[in-house]
């Protein structure tokens, strides 16, 4: 099954803010998905960020691909970085 991190939409009209899930990629970002791995919300003055770092990285080693959009998310929260450094790959994105 390929897998996929995908940011689903949460919250009030006008005040939006995001889960970030693994799902398969052939499902829609609304259905069914696998885990809730971490939360977004960007509309505070400081933005709230939530990440369960162990469980995204586990995902990532067993090869889910990150939109681009959750990609720099999970940058902004160090998660990336640690994921290439365990890969092999240096990190200095």
């Amino acid at each position: 099954m390929a897998t996929k991190i995908k940011l689903a939409r949460v919250g009030a009209p006008h005040r939006a803010a995001y889960r970030i899930i693994v799902t398969d990629s052939r499902s829609a970002t609304d259905s069914n998905f696998i885990e809730i791995v971490g939360f977004w919300n960007p509309v505070p003055e400081e933005e709230e960020l939530n990440l369960k770092k162990e469980r995204i990285l586990d995902w990532l080693k067993k090869g889910a691909q990150p939109t681009e959009s959750v990609k720099k998310i999970l940058k902004r929260g160090k998660v990336w970085n640690e994921f290439l450094k365990l890969k092999g790959e240096g990190g200095n994105d």
